[in-house]
């Protein structure tokens, strides 16, 4: 084993005795050196700053309907705006309407639909707040990890993980704000 990975799991140990856990961000320094995460634009923010003509309502099966995201009552030609920093791993049409998918430090991706014009390309990496694409006549934006979709609105505010060593205690306490303990790994 080498010294580097001796070290962590000695500390990892040391941590686990003190009733300390130690979380990190696979993405790391690889999100620091890119500029694609910095003080200004490492909390989610709502997309659009309009109202909302259908919030999230999760579907009681995966098969079944609801709204897995968040629709925006938008004027064509709105700008639309990442929610938080990270890699542009779409950028295109499906099914005759246009989108935009942001892969997350913290592994969440971020989804926008039915846009008029997509002012990104894949592989960029773009900070939080930045320009995406345009609206068309309707606007809707979807997260989720893995599989599970979440609701948008419950991460305004919350901070993005990307980079940062955070100790969390194992009893809870002093942990992480409720919105944060909902994501999971």
């Amino acid at each position: 084993m080498k010294a580097v990975g001796r070290r962590a799991v000695v500390l990892a140990l040391g941590l686990a005795l003190t009733g300390l856990v130690l979380v990190t961000s696979p993405e790391g320094a690889a999100g620091r050196a890119s500029g694609a995460s910095g003080p200004s634009n490492r909390i989610y923010q709502p997309p659009v700053d309009a109202p909302i003509t259908d919030p999230f309502r999760a579907p009681p099966e995966p098969w079944l309907p609801g709204n897995r995201g968040i629709e925006y009552a938008t004027v064509p030609g709105t700008p639309i705006r990442a929610i938080g920093p990270g890699a542009v791993i779409f950028a295109g049409p499906v099914a005759g309407a246009l989108y935009v998918t942001i892969l997350h430090p913290d592994g969440l991706r971020s989804s926008y639909s039915y846009l008029a014009a997509i002012r990104v390309r894949v592989g960029q990496r773009v900070r939080g707040g930045a320009v995406v694409g345009i609206a068309a006549d309707r606007f809707h934006v979807g997260v989720r990890r893995r599989r599970t979709y979440l609701d948008p609105s419950s991460l305004w505010g919350t901070r993005v993980r990307g980079g940062r060593v955070i100790l969390v205690p194992l009893d809870g306490e002093h942990g992480p704000r409720r919105a944060d303990a909902r994501l999971g790994p």
